[in-house]
């Protein structure tokens, strides 16, 4: 039957979303407690720059810890940096673009330049 199984893939989609944000929040809760505080949360790169869903679902987990999401500026999309949690949030919440692209790009001059790579390799030029 067509809906039951439309159902099951509903609910391992959902079950993968939830591992993912309990996952992120796990590292969130774990990098807090080493640092012994936390000011600042950035999402960036593909999912962090652009699903607004699992940002609100992240800082929902974080919300007794202060972390207060403005739901407006988080449901816009921009290229530009922004900053994404309320006026009174404990935590500030950024979205920061990237390009990995350009970041690669960059890396990857530099080593061709230098002939060697931040391991110790050594490449001809």
């Amino acid at each position: 039957d067509r809906s039951s199984a439309a159902s099951d893939v509903y609910k391992r989609q959902k079950l993968a979303l939830d591992i993912y944000v309990h996952r992120i929040v796990g590292y969130i809760g774990n990098y807090t407690a080493q640092m012994g505080g936390v000011d600042v949360i950035t999402f960036t790169a593909g999912v962090g720059e652009n699903d607004d869903v699992v940002r609100k679902m992240v800082c929902d987990k974080l919300a007794p810890f202060g972390v207060k999401l403005d739901e407006e500026k988080n449901a816009t999309r921009s290229k530009e940096p922004r900053i994404i949690s309320t006026p009174d949030s404990a935590v500030t919440i950024c979205v920061i673009p990237t390009n990995e692209e350009l970041a690669i790009a960059r890396k990857s001059a530099a080593i061709a330049e230098e002939g060697k790579d931040s391991y110790g390799n050594v490449f001809s030029k």
